[in-house]
C-alpha cells in the first residue's frame, strides 16, 4: 500500500497546476521517442526497439489518462472512482504492451531473426536512461501530494520506461558490439517482463480510501 499524504487545501490547486505541466512534457517527450524509436526499429528489424517505442506510445497513453484525471479533478474536486477508473486503464496499458512484445520476442528466438545495428536506437536508450529518472522522481512526487494512485501508476510508468531504457541499451549495444542477436528479443522479453508485473501491480493496488479522494 502506498503511503499518500494530502496536502494542505490551499496548496492543491499548485500541485494540480504542476502535475499538469509535467504530464504534458511526458506526452512531449515520449511521443518524440515513440515515433524515432519505432522507425529506428522497423528499420533495423529489432523487437526490441519496436517494443520500446510501443512502450512510449503506452506511456502516453497513460498520460492522457492522467491528463482525464487530472481534468476531472479541476472540474469536479478528486473523486475516488475518476482515479480508480484511471488506474484500471493504466494497469490495461501495461498488460497489452507485455502481451505484444513477448509474443514479438519469442518469435523473433524461435525464428532466429538476426536484427541490424542501430545507432540510433542507442542514441535513444541513452538520452532515456537521462531524462526519464528525473521525470519519475518528480512525477512522483507530486503524485503522493495528490493522494492519487493514478498519479503513482503513472509515475511507475516513466520508471518503468527508465528500466526498459537499460535493458535496451544493453541489448542493442551486444547486437551491435559482438553480432549476437539474441541480446535484442531478449531484451524484449525484458521489456515484456517488467511490463506485465507493472500491470499486475497496478491492479492490485489499493484504492486510497482516506486521502482527498475517499
Amino acid at each position: 500500500m502506498t503511503l499518500i499524504v494530502e496536502p494542505e487545501s490551499a496548496d492543491r490547486h499548485e500541485v494540480v497546476r504542476r502535475a499538469t505541466v509535467l504530464n504534458r512534457l511526458t506526452i512531449g517527450w515520449n511521443a518524440v521517442e515513440g515515433i524515432t524509436a519505432i522507425a529506428a526499429g522497423v528499420a533495423a528489424s529489432s523487437a526490441s526497439l519496436i517494443g520500446f517505442g510501443l512502450d512510449s506510445g503506452i506511456e502516453v497513453s497513460a498520460a492522457f489518462v492522467l491528463a482525464w484525471r487530472l481534468h476531472q479533478e479541476r472540474r469536479d474536486g478528486c473523486q475516488l472512482p475518476a482515479d480508480d477508473r484511471a488506474r484500471r486503464l493504466i494497469a490495461c496499458s501495461f498488460a497489452a504492451l507485455a502481451a505484444f512484445v513477448s509474443v514479438s520476442a519469442c518469435l523473433d528466438l524461435i525464428g532466429r531473426h538476426k536484427p541490424g545495428a542501430s545507432t540510433i536506437g542507442i542514441v535513444i536508450a541513452s538520452l532515456s536512461l537521462v531524462v526519464m529518472p528525473l521525470l519519475a522522481a518528480a512525477k512522483k512526487r507530486l503524485a503522493l501530494a495528490l493522494g492519487s494512485q493514478a498519479a503513482v501508476a503513472e509515475a511507475a510508468q516513466t520508471n518503468v520506461c527508465t528500466m526498459l531504457s537499460a535493458a535496451l541499451l544493453v541489448g542493442l549495444s551486444a547486437n551491435a558490439a559482438f553480432g549476437w542477436w539474441w541480446a535484442d528479443p531478449v531484451a524484449g522479453l525484458a521489456i515484456a517482463g517488467v511490463a506485465g508485473w507493472m500491470a499486475w501491480r497496478t491492479f492490485a493496488a489499493d484504492s486510497l480510501e482516506h486521502t482527498c479522494c475517499g
